[in-house]
């Protein structure tokens, strides 16, 4: 039986796990089972809440590995997250993608690589689209 071994410690939740060094503004939430990735470069603004299941990924292995390793590196962009971001839980969002404040990202959206979202966009699907504008809820 294989020996679970602990998540090394961070100032959010028990159960998430930083990879790197990423940049957390205050007074944000994480919750548990989320992989924050910031071997590429990640920032997180201000007041953002992450929910539980979601993994923010700033490296991508694909071309290595599809290439039979012709192709020896591992890929990585850096991801910008704004303030007061709310991302529902199981999103997973992926490298070079941007973030714009006051955004709200639903429940269980995949972010493609390198997309962007301005301020106040409502974010959903597989592939993420933006749906709308949140401005108004926000005031």
């Amino acid at each position: 039986m294989a020996r679970l071994e602990k998540l090394p410690d961070n100032p959010y939740n028990a159960f998430c796990w930083i990879i790197g060094e990423p940049t957390i503004g205050k007074n944000c939430w994480i919750g548990a089972f989320i992989t924050l990735d910031g071997s590429g470069g990640l920032t997180i603004g201000e007041g953002c809440e992450i929910g539980n299941g979601s993994q923010i990924m700033t490296h991508s292995t694909t071309r290595r590995t599809t290439s039979e390793r012709a192709y020896p590196h591992v890929d990585r962009a850096p991801i910008v997250i704004g303030n007061y971001v709310f991302i529902g839980v199981n999103v997973t969002i992926l490298m070079g993608s941007t973030i714009g404040d006051h955004s709200i990202i639903a429940a269980g959206s995949v972010i493609k690589e390198g997309s962007f979202f301005p301020p106040y966009s409502l974010i959903a699907g597989v592939p993420a689209v933006r749906k709308g504008d949140v401005k108004r809820e926000n005031n």
